[in-house]
């Protein structure tokens, strides 16, 4: 009688193990992911009321590659806009120094600096806001 409870114990405890252990769709695609890399603007936007909006960001141009920001591992940042005004497709370069602090992104290029909420990062997508509630989506 007394195997009968241990094995029974055994059982539950496996069962519970088994259960804690299951993986959870509303996770799944949710990584710890780098957050050094280069990333793409895909699309910008803003929460109004609650209600987010995004939009193609109209920044990049046609026919070119897409404005771009490049965050390396030893803190330095590289932001990439292309400009057809001059010559097609030409890219303009700023260098400036970035950190992270919890869900924070500030980057200081130029003097200037601009601190973002990191909302969501995954190794496909980088979704920055702001205290205004401007909303820039990057991708890889």
């Amino acid at each position: 009688m007394k195997n009968h409870g241990r094995f029974l114990a055994l059982v539950l405890c496996i069962g519970l193990l088994a259960t804690s252990c299951n993986s959870d769709d509303s996770n799944e695609g949710e990584t710890l992911a780098p957050l050094a890399g280069k990333w793409n603007i895909n699309k910008i936007g803003t929460t109004i009321l609650g209600t987010e909006t995004l939009m193609d960001a109209p920044q990049n141009q046609t026919g070119c590659d897409k404005d771009f920001m490049d965050l390396k591992i030893d803190n330095t940042v590289i932001e990439g806009d292309y400009d057809s005004t001059i010559s097609d497709c030409a890219v303009v370069m700023d260098n400036g120094i970035y950190s992270r602090s919890h869900n924070n992104l500030t980057r200081v290029i130029d003097g200037v600096t601009k601190v973002q909420d990191i909302v969501n990062l995954t190794l496909h997508e980088l979704k920055l806001k702001d205290s205004n509630g401007n909303i820039e989506v990057y991708i890889r």
